[in-house]
């Protein structure tokens, strides 16, 4: 594989989280493939398990996806029994995406595969500054729900 652009010290923050962000996709994208699913998969799997109850319009916000890429996937996962659709109580025009159990199952053996190929790729750096570093990037991220996707 040719290299592209590398960064360094002195790389604007943005290059470097971009880089650091596309590098942490491989390593995770490589474990939820060796359980059947897309990088895309596990970060949906992943948001229904973290933010139960939002409609496909709020989930497709949250994860900066067009609503049209989020009911391909939805439906894709719905198909695999990895997520079911239920009517909206309050207004049956919307639906609700759920994790179904076996989703659960697969999202749970994905992210734990992938807490063990982060902790490799940040092995030069102690507990405390991967705690550091994790405490950073929610403070930049905030309560902010920014267009567009990393995805």
């Amino acid at each position: 594989m040719t290299a592209g652009p590398a960064p360094s010290l002195d790389s604007e923050i943005t290059w470097l989280l971009h880089r650091a962000a596309q590098r942490m996709h491989v390593v995770t994208g490589e474990q939820a493939e060796k359980h059947g699913l897309q990088l895309r998969d596990y970060i949906v799997l992943s948001a229904l398990d973290k933010t139960p109850g939002l409609t496909q319009v709020e989930l497709a916000r949250a994860l900066g996806l067009d609503k049209t890429t989020l009911m391909t996937q939805l439906d894709r996962l719905e198909q695999e029994d990895l997520v079911v659709r239920h009517a909206d109580p309050n207004d049956r025009r919307r639906r609700i995406p759920a994790i179904t159990a076996v989703g659960d199952d697969v999202r749970a053996r994905v992210a734990r595969a992938s807490e063990e190929a982060e902790r490799s790729a940040m092995a030069d750096f102690s507990q405390a500054e991967v705690d550091m570093f994790r405490r950073m990037l929610f403070t930049i991220i905030g309560t902010t729900v920014d267009p567009g996707s990393c995805l």
